[in-house]
């Protein structure tokens, strides 16, 4: 059994981690922002080096999986003070902190760092090809790879890095931030109109399969490695909202088509070969069994027919 503290464990992924790896026997403590009533819990703001200080002065970790983060492309224009303040500095926080107590860390990054590359994304890309990150977000998680592997050379930190490729699922509460599938699914349940943009392409991650997998990484921890964590079915834009309007059945009088979103990857197709063989990474939740789960979620949570 390992002790680990997993930063942002109140968010979409964080929360069923954190449930994962306690029914796997760990001993998991959870740092976030609000308030909160449940056991093993420090209310911290990982931007603020005294509030995460004191957790490590309290309790020593084998791993911490640092979750806690600012998400999403427009999330970070509209609030950039915040991402970045959240993202590089608390992460730089984070990294002092392991140089001391000398923990396992977890990165959560994203696939935004893959920027306007086109190709199948293998986990070298970014290093050997430098790509263009296209918005503050992918900068900043950019940012964070290239802070953790600098830490590492200078202090002989041990670190992990996974990217996530489009994760959803049940859990994501709706906010015009979140992930595309969570706005469609949301949109769609409420008769609200949104738009698509159809020219791209996307491969989706059921939470399950993205939490398993990460969960895995603490039995099969490689220092220095990084991961994509993503399915292995690759869907347009387009298809995911027929499929959602398919599921409802609705039509799409109030979905707007757009072509190209400024910004934003066109195209993300990810190569997991490396996560298949050192995290026994697998998509047991194809994007139709998803989808349906999601909405059924919703449909409970926000307490609609």
């Amino acid at each position: 059994m390992a002790s680990v503290l997993v930063t942002g464990g109140l968010g979409a992924i964080g929360a069923p981690l954190t449930e994962e790896l306690e029914q796997r026997g760990h001993d998991v403590w959870v740092a976030d922002r609000p308030w909160n009533e449940r056991d093993r819990y420090y209310r911290c703001d990982v931007s603020e080096y005294r509030q995460l200080e004191r957790v490590f002065a309290d309790r020593e970790f084998d791993y911490v999986y640092h979750l806690g983060a600012e998400f999403g492309r427009r999330n970070g224009e509209d609030f950039y003070e915040t991402m970045w303040q959240s993202n590089a500095v608390g992460t730089k926080h984070v990294l002092r902190l392991q140089a001391e107590h000398d923990f396992r860390l977890i990165f959560a990054s994203s696939s935004e760092v893959y920027g306007d590359y086109d190709g199948v994304m293998e986990e070298s890309v970014p290093l050997e090809e430098g790509p263009r990150q296209l918005n503050d977000y992918a900068i900043s998680k950019w940012v964070n790879e290239q802070q953790i592997m600098n830490a590492a050379d200078r202090h002989g930190t041990e670190s992990v890095r996974v990217r996530f490729f489009n994760t959803y699922g049940p859990g994501e509460r709706y906010s015009e931030y979140r992930s595309v599938v969570c706005k469609f699914c949301y949109r769609a349940l409420h008769d609200l109109p949104y738009h698509v943009y159809e020219d791209h392409h996307r491969s989706f991650t059921y939470i399950d399969d993205t939490v398993r997998t990460l969960a895995n990484v603490v039995d099969s921890f490689h220092p220095g490695e990084v991961y994509n964590i993503a399915g292995e079915e690759y869907y347009g834009i387009k298809e995911l909202s027929d499929m959602v309007l398919g599921y409802l059945d609705k039509d799409d009088t109030r979905v707007e088509y757009r072509g190209t979103e400024a910004h934003n990857t066109l195209n993300k197709k990810a190569s997991v070969e490396k996560a298949t063989r050192d995290l026994d990474h697998e998509q047991r939740v194809s994007l139709e069994e998803g989808l349906p789960r999601t909405i059924d979620w919703m449909r409970d949570h926000y307490d609609l027919e």
